[in-house]
């Protein structure tokens, strides 16, 4: 067997027989097998599947982490190969995933993401994970980040660095966690934006806002495994963080300028008035720099000025949240 392709889905009877069909109808010369690991459905989602022809394994609920593990422990592929019960892979997307381990250096593949809908959030999802993309482009050489929506690794690379953490509960970090733990082990992993699955992104703003929000909280959980992380990797603009950074400065400035005035720190307030506006300014040119991968969509790049905004308010929000949490836990 060249390759499994292994895809946890709790509830998920909506989209699993897309992604299921779209997986088992894939051009590739080689030897291959679909796995669903249904995670405690209440659903329809194991009977789905199988209909499809993917080789179905059950367990408890527990997340996707250990649906993934599970997955790889009954695969039978040289490659272990991930997505989402909620993604439809493009019909040569498993050769482009596993076109990389050509090279025998590779240990893993990261795929990408596209998406069909035609909302305004979700395009401008697509634009912001294009930046994202554009990003580990530039830094493939050091790439340490690939996320489980289109993820492959050697068989022998996955089992020595013990699967996916299964400390982690739900889909929150588990995979650049693996990922992180690969690429400081010296081994290479690279980015092919032409291994593709589309997948449907938030499409309004309430919903967008707390996909980041907890995407935030959970990656606290992710930086206290990884705290040399935090500062950078290979998946995250430094624009994000001067947009978060200037936000707290901005939330901190209600409280200090009005005492500095009040004590006689006129001087002082007025400085960090002008550090605070150079960091709005790069904040906002940064985000000029995101709606530019918009270019093909004006709508877009205006509306990603209240969308970066409302993203900022949602980490600003959601990682202080997580810090909680795992203090008092």
């Amino acid at each position: 067997m060249d390759a499994s392709v292994i895809v946890p889905a709790y509830n998920s009877q909506k989209t699993i027989a897309q992604c299921v069909a779209a997986l088992m109808g894939q051009k590739f010369k080689g030897k291959f097998e679909v796995i669903v690991v249904d995670d405690g459905s209440s659903d329809e989602t194991k009977k789905i599947a199988q209909k499809e022809g993917a080789k179905v394994f059950s367990q408890k609920n527990a997340g996707p982490a250990k649906a993934r593990n599970l997955g790889a422990k009954n695969a039978k592929g040289k490659v272990l190969v991930f997505t989402d019960a909620d993604c439809i892979a493009k019909k040569n997307w498993l050769t482009e995933m596993i076109a990389p381990f050509s090279d025998p250096k590779v240990a893993g593949v990261q795929g990408a993401y596209k998406t069909w809908q035609k909302s305004l959030v979700a395009r401008f999802v697509q634009a912001e994970i294009e930046e994202r993309y554009d990003y580990m482009d530039r830094h493939k050489e050091k790439l340490d980040w690939v996320g489980s929506y289109s993820a492959a690794y050697l068989r022998e690379v996955f089992f020595g660095a013990k699967g996916f953490d299964e400390s982690f509960p739900k889909a929150s970090g588990e995979d650049p966690e693996l990922s992180y733990k690969i690429a400081k082990s010296g081994k290479k992993l690279v980015f092919n934006r032409a291994a593709i699955v589309y997948h449907t992104h938030p499409n309004s703003v309430q919903k967008y806002f707390w996909t980041k929000f907890y995407r935030a909280f959970y990656r606290i959980n992710l930086y206290s495994k990884h705290k040399d992380k935090i500062l950078k990797d290979s998946y995250t603009p430094p624009g994000l963080k001067i947009q978060i950074l200037a936000g707290y400065v901005g939330v901190a400035l209600l409280f200090i300028i009005p005492i500095l005035y009040a004590y006689g720190f006129a001087l002082a307030a007025k400085a960090i008035l002008v550090g605070n506006a150079i960091l709005v300014f790069l904040a906002t040119f940064f985000t000029l720099l995101s709606a530019w991968h918009a270019k093909q969509d004006p709508i877009v790049s205006i509306f990603s000025l209240v969308m970066i905004q409302v993203r900022t308010a949602a980490f600003m929000l959601g990682l202080p949240a997580g810090f909680l949490k795992k203090v008092l836990k």
